[in-house]
């Protein structure tokens, strides 16, 4: 199981729901669901396009790095 908290606390951080978040992925708001509860592992091209869109680096996404 891969439960990564910040993917939840930023897209909550935000204000977007799972469907938004899904939408900017290319993906269904059940995949997505998935992937943040840590259902599923994200793949890296989706980890990174996150990355972009808010802004911030892959490594505190995945709860490496403590801050943005």
């Amino acid at each position: 199981m891969y439960y990564y908290q910040r993917l939840r606390d930023v897209r909550e951080d935000n204000d977007l729901s799972q469907k938004q978040v899904a939408e900017i992925l290319g993906t269904t708001q059940q995949q997505y669901h998935l992937y943040e509860t840590g259902q599923r592992e994200i793949p890296v091209h989706l980890l990174k396009k996150l990355s972009e869109y808010y802004k911030v680096s892959t490594d505190y996404l995945i709860g490496i790095k403590k801050h943005k």
